[in-house]
């Protein structure tokens, strides 16, 4: 550990259970504020990120306090887990603030079918969802895109996928910002990224990304868990996946760019990955216009790949929609910055909220909110590791009041890929998992090695961080049935 790290580290303040505060040190212009509890900041190498959290602060515009949830760990840049937003006037953008996938997220589907409706047929089932569904690196689809098609992706999301056949209007209704940003503008996208989107479009993708068929074994919240659609005993599905090839590529491109362009900022920066531009500047709109392209590409990819998932599973155990009645609940981003408003010392503000490896978690009555769920409160959706559980919450006031309508987004690895692998040496993780009565289907022989259990968190330490800080309050919790990953 070097000594900036441990001085971090010796100077972090416990503000009560689930809160600490690291106090402004040297060019940081705010504290930082991390969500977590004293056993989980003993895990090992929680003191990385601890490090990221101090140089986010020192970007001109942040406002309130770089922000860390308990899923954090160290990333490019920002660390994933963290939050951090600043005033629209006179803020920055920073690609690595969103990350390389960006709207890697999640959405979760809820179905009429109980466990004893899918246990005999699950072995068909995932195979079917595998044949039918391309993952893996480099993976492509069946849709091929035109030039002009693929813009209408790009400024549509998700109603462009619906308006094709590839589901409902209610899912459109359920996805976070109506799944499309207005503000994308494909003539701010490179060649290189729009020819890496037209063959990958309906595909899951690769390291952490999953499909996961679910059973739900315990509600927390029964009114908001009627509200949401769900029930004990419930299959349902969840998807993880982003951006693919497209959003690598915009955040690729203008990262490149702006290492070049802050030089001419007149500030320093304690991490070159914090490359960003004021977000008024031209620079900064380009960015901030490309990267709402691969938001709603990511939109639409999920979109597609529920729709397929849907299809598999009528023609599996040989039903109508009626009676499978797979309902999105909802879908929520994680990568992403966001033109939003919020009140600070009683004032409103205008701010661009940078939410890397975070989850919205808006409270009831929030005007973004869908009228389905203007009174529960955001769906907030939180995955685990392929053998634990998986979490809905709902969003609070107190998110709006302390983390600008945020939470964590799931697990957080305590590994590396590089660790992972070497710690799975000897072991056959798909048989550990089929003993607990997890199917996995996986592309890739080092797949599982890099995504089993041993490499993330405890899912429920970190929800019980959320919960106990009320930041999101518990619903219910899933457990896996089987699972696909890329």
């Amino acid at each position: 550990m070097n000594a900036r790290i441990r001085q971090l580290t010796m100077e972090l303040k416990k503000i009560d259970e689930y809160r600490w505060e690291l106090p402004k040190i040297g060019d940081m212009r705010v504290p930082g504020i991390i969500y977590t509890s004293a056993s989980m900041l003993k895990i090992e190498r929680q003191e990385e990120p601890l490090q990221q959290v101090a140089n986010v602060a020192t970007l001109p515009g942040i406002l309130k306090a770089s922000l860390a949830m308990p899923d954090m760990h160290w990333g490019y840049g920002f660390p994933i887990g963290g939050v951090a937003a600043f005033d629209w006037e006179s803020g920055v953008i920073s690609p690595g603030g969103v990350g390389y996938d960006i709207n890697c997220g999640v959405r979760l589907a809820v179905t009429s079918l109980v466990e004893k409706d899918v246990r005999p047929r699950l072995a068909d089932l995932v195979n079917a969802l595998y044949s039918h569904i391309p993952s893996g690196v480099g993976s492509t689809g069946s849709i091929k895109l035109s030039v002009q098609e693929e813009k209408k992706v790009l400024t549509q999301g998700s109603k462009w996928a619906v308006s094709q056949g590839f589901g409902v209007d209610s899912d459109v209704e359920h996805t976070e910002d109506g799944g499309c940003m207005p503000n994308a503008d494909p003539d701010m996208v490179s060649h290189r990224a729009l020819e890496r989107g037209r063959k990958q479009l309906g595909t899951l993708g690769s390291g952490n990304h999953f499909l996961e068929v679910g059973l739900v074994d315990t509600i927390y919240n029964p009114e908001v868990a009627k509200a949401f659609g769900l029930f004990e005993g419930q299959v349902t599905l969840m998807l993880h996946s982003g951006s693919r090839g497209f959003g690598y590529q915009v955040c690729d491109d203008f990262l490149a760019f702006m290492t070049k362009h802050v030089k001419k900022l007149g500030f320093d920066l304690p991490d070159r990955q914090l490359a960003c531009a004021m977000i008024q500047s031209k620079e900064g709109m380009r960015y901030f216009d490309a990267m709402a392209c691969a938001a709603n590409y990511a939109w639409a990819n999920r979109q597609v790949l529920m729709h397929r998932a849907r299809e598999v599973f009528l023609k599996v155990f040989g039903i109508g929609p009626t009676d499978l009645g797979m309902n999105l609940l909802y879908d929520v981003c994680h990568n992403i910055a966001k033109k939003e408003e919020h009140i600070i010392k009683g004032k409103k503000r205008l701010v661009c909220v940078h939410r890397k490896g975070a989850t919205r978690s808006f409270p009831p009555g929030h005007e973004a909110l869908c009228d389905d769920y203007r009174n529960t409160g955001q769906p907030v959706i939180i995955p685990g590791d392929m053998g634990t559980a998986s979490y809905v919450l709902v969003g609070t006031q107190k998110a709006m009041e302390e983390t600008f309508g945020s939470t964590c987004h799931g697990a957080g690895r305590v590994m590396s890929r590089k660790a992972a692998k070497k710690a799975s040496k000897g072991r056959a993780i798909y048989r550990e998992l089929e003993d607990k009565g997890i199917l996995v289907r996986y592309t890739g022989r080092s797949t599982l090695a890099e995504e089993m259990p041993d490499a993330y968190k405890d899912i429920s330490q970190v929800v019980e961080v959320v919960h106990g800080a009320g930041i999101s309050k518990k619903v219910a919790r899933l457990i896996p049935m089987a699972v696909i990953k890329g």
